[in-house]
């Protein structure tokens, strides 16, 4: 799974390695958590790239409560396509969640290894993820909130002694075919494949 992310790189960074016109302001986060605000990169209504900030943890449009999104953190590769929670984001929705490097986690209660894990020469990248938009149906007349999911895949050889699963990675020239709604579950199959021969950079941090 990923249950928390470092996003350290400014607005500006952002802007360059994604290709959007503006990034809203932000501020840089070495512990990014479920429930709050960042960055991700989508189309418009007219196709273009943007850059908005919005909710970690996925609330599909029946959800009666916000807090829906809580267990909606991660969405799994093999069953994106089909879990209702995901299905509709993941036919129209797709986005790229930009991240520094994400965290796992090893060893016994009180005494667990945390690892940052990044990209090696690659300090800013991204993972697959969807968006949704919801409004609370007790308050109609309020405005909407727009959340997202980072979609996940078995860990390759290198990361599977931390965890079983990690985020699933969408290098750069994979961004057009992730956020073009054409056909998303060939797209997600090659990139699932590509796991295995991507390198990361693992870093223990002792607590």
């Amino acid at each position: 799974m990923c249950g928390r992310y470092d996003l350290s790189d400014n607005p500006a960074a952002i802007r360059a390695k994604f290709g959007v016109p503006a990034v809203p302001e932000f501020a840089p986060n070495p512990d990014l958590r479920p429930t709050q605000n960042a960055p991700i990169v989508r189309l418009d209504r007219g196709g273009a790239r943007e850059c908005v900030l919005l909710r970690w943890g996925l609330v599909p449009s029946w959800a009666k409560e916000l807090k829906f999104g809580n267990r909606c953190i991660n969405a799994r590769a093999e069953t994106v396509a089909t879990t209702a929670a995901f299905r509709a984001a993941f036919r129209q929705r797709r986005c790229l969640v930009p991240v520094s490097a994400f965290y796992e986690w090893t060893g016994p209660v009180g005494h667990k290894t945390k690892w940052r894990i990044g990209r090696p020469e690659e300090p800013l990248f991204a993972l697959a993820g969807l968006w949704e938009w919801w409004r609370d149906p007790a308050t109609p007349e309020a405005p909407g909130t727009e959340t997202y999911t980072i979609i996940t895949s078995a860990a390759n050889e290198q990361l599977a002694p931390v965890h079983d699963r990690m985020p699933l990675v969408v290098p750069a020239a994979d961004y057009a075919d992730w956020l073009t709604p054409a056909d998303p579950a060939t797209t997600l199959a090659r990139l699932v494949a590509q796991l295995p021969q991507l390198p990361f950079a693992l870093a223990a941090e002792t607590r």
